[in-house]
């Protein structure tokens, strides 16, 4: 996990992020047309749509306004919405010069419609993905936006508040790479507000949950002095030892030798 800025130092983004709405997909219309149906139509007759027809045409309009209102945020999706737009305008003209002729038999319509309905199930598919994409960008967004927002409201003192928002932070985005930094803002509130117990445990869940997170030293000392202010003086210098030993360079580490050392000399 790459280094991260601690949560004190990190200046918010307030910035709205843009929600995406996901597509209402029209009917299947493979599973709407049946090929008696169209026997019993009259289907001889020019002029003749039947009702079958009017529901997949009608499923294909509705194609077209989801299109047409879906929310695009680059010139790339629009472009790609613009082309599904063609895709579903031409098979619906397809579908209105399809009528009733002499030479046109129940079998090649009924193939007709099938190769149509694949067609809208390949459209809405492409639908999907493009949704799904602004969904991720959308939680990335917002996770940077909830977790400058913890950061701020724990270097201003609003410890309860900060607190909440960091345990939302992990609780949502447990795999991003400030998670291990929200995990470590939870002991910082509650050892801002003098619960050593209750800090003691959520730095320890830092190496826990994160043991690759940058994180870890710092929390290992933090554990250190919670095991201090409750008395476990000799936990406390085993946390210590143990983090000297396996960061030896981190800034923690020198704090931790020079807090021994005082240790020693009492």
């Amino acid at each position: 996990m790459r280094d991260v800025p601690d949560p004190l130092a990190r200046v918010p983004r307030r910035g709205a992020a843009t929600v995406f709405r996901d597509p209402v997909p029209p009917p299947r219309a493979g599973a709407l047309l049946a090929l008696a149906a169209l026997l019993g139509c009259g289907w001889a007759l020019p002029g003749c749509v039947p009702p079958q027809l009017l529901t997949l045409r009608s499923g294909l309009d509705s194609l077209r306004a989801v299109v047409d209102t879906m929310s695009v945020r680059d010139s790339v999706t629009y472009r790609q919405v613009q082309d599904m737009r063609r895709e579903v305008a031409e098979q619906r003209d397809i579908l209105l010069m399809t009528r009733a002729t002499t030479g046109t038999t129940a079998q090649e319509m009924f193939q007709q419609m099938e190769r149509l309905g694949g067609k809208l199930d390949e459209v809405m598919g492409r639908f999907q993905q493009i949704n799904q994409r602004n969904q991720a960008e959308l939680s990335a967004a917002n996770a940077n936006q909830l977790y400058d927002q913890a950061a701020q409201d724990l270097t201003q003192g609003r410890y309860p508040l900060a607190l909440q928002e960091f345990r939302d932070f992990v609780a949502h985005f447990p795999t991003l790479e400030l998670s291990d930094n929200a995990q470590y803002g939870i002991g910082e509130c509650l050892f801002a507000q003098s619960k050593f117990d209750s800090a003691a445990v959520e730095y320890a869940k830092v190496e826990a949950t994160f043991p690759q997170g940058d994180k870890v030293p710092a929390a290992l000392y933090k554990l250190a002095l919670c095991q201090e202010k409750l008395g476990q003086t000799a936990e406390a210098k085993k946390t210590l030892e143990d983090l000297v030993k396996r960061f030896p360079l981190s800034g923690e580490a020198q704090l931790a030798r020079e807090r021994l050392g005082t240790a020693r000399r009492r």
